[in-house]
């Protein structure tokens, strides 16, 4: 019988395998692992730092990496916070990987011991992977046939028996990140000059202002500000500008000219990425526009009906430390 016989799902008292209920997990996730919310499952030093440290709740997605289990994937909750032993080290340096680990006896060419009640478990676990490489990231480079998710990664210092945040590495993805991208215009309806003068920000050009609703899943906001057909005059410009986001001034992009007094067009790009504090999300802020106009030169910019302000924003959900 070539068929799993029972598919998900089957009425008449029919008996569903695990694997097929692994599939629906499997098929429910995309095919991919990892922390399901944003904040899961992050592993943390204590408060006072000591030989342990502190697993986070959450829930996560693990593939099974048995043998012969195709497509087919754990779902796992960890209601309240976990605490896992980290050995000390002695003349050497050392790095551990921590881990959620399924395991499960009972699935095909698995060797994990069974539990002492089968009906509860344990079958779900915060490891620790001790000795593996300083560069180790993900799970299947140091145990490849574990189904586990690579949470953090420790970095301890010879001669250590207490783990501190600094040693921590966050090793965690998003089973299913959410995305939210959107084009924001502003056109010019009549030239607005910005002389040079005074070593100053200016909220200009003005009309680049928009109001944006921040998802409340959102923990990084990624943007690019393009203004097409920016206008010099008069002289060389020396000047720069910045994007500013939930009153969160971004990166300097610097503008420098040096053609002389005739009208001249070109276009400025403005890149960022900002991490989206807990009390940002699900709020409306104001995305604008900063300039600094240098004296060391003496043109002046300018935005006209001949100028397309485009505001390209992009929400992104990703792991991220959260205070605890």
């Amino acid at each position: 019988m070539p068929w799993d016989s029972v598919p998900w799902f089957t009425e008449g008292g029919a008996v569903h395998s695990s694997e097929v209920a692994r599939l629906l997990a499997y098929a429910a996730f995309g095919g991919a692992e990892g922390v399901v919310g944003s904040g899961d499952l992050q592993v943390r030093a204590l408060s006072s730092p000591g030989p342990e440290v502190e697993v986070m709740a959450g829930a996560c997605a693990i593939t099974n990496r048995a043998a012969g289990a195709a497509y087919q994937a754990y779902a796992g909750r960890l209601p309240t916070a976990d605490r896992v032993e980290i050995a000390a080290t002695g003349v050497s340096a050392r790095s551990d990987l921590i881990v959620a680990r399924v395991e499960n006896p009972y699935s095909y060419g698995e060797t994990w011991p069974n539990p002492s009640d089968p009906e509860v478990g344990p079958y779900v676990f915060t490891r620790v992977i001790s000795n593996v490489p300083k560069t180790t990231t993900r799970v299947n480079q140091v145990r490849p046939s574990d189904s586990a998710v690579a949470l953090a990664r420790i970095d301890i210092p010879a001669n250590t028996n207490s783990i501190t945040q600094a040693m921590i590495t966050d090793l965690r993805s998003m089973v299913s990140p959410r995305r939210d991208r959107r084009i924001y215009p502003a056109f010019p309806g009549e030239m607005s000059t910005l002389g040079y003068s005074d070593n100053k920000w200016h909220n200009w050009p003005g009309v680049a202002r928009w109001s944006i609703d921040i998802p409340p899943w959102a923990t990084r906001v990624k943007m690019i500000t393009t203004l097409a057909g920016f206008r010099y005059s008069k002289a060389d410009v020396f000047a720069k500008m910045q994007t500013v986001f939930f009153d969160n001034p971004g990166q300097d992009t610097i503008i420098d000219d040096d053609q002389g007094s005739n009208t001249r067009r070109s276009t400025v790009v403005l890149g960022d990425s900002m991490y989206i504090p807990p009390e940002k999300r699900g709020t409306t802020q104001t995305l604008y526009l900063q300039t600094y106009m240098y004296k060391s030169e003496t043109g002046d910019v300018s935005v006209d009906g001949a100028t397309s302000i485009l505001a390209d924003v992009e929400f992104v959900e990703d792991p991220v430390e959260e205070e605890v």
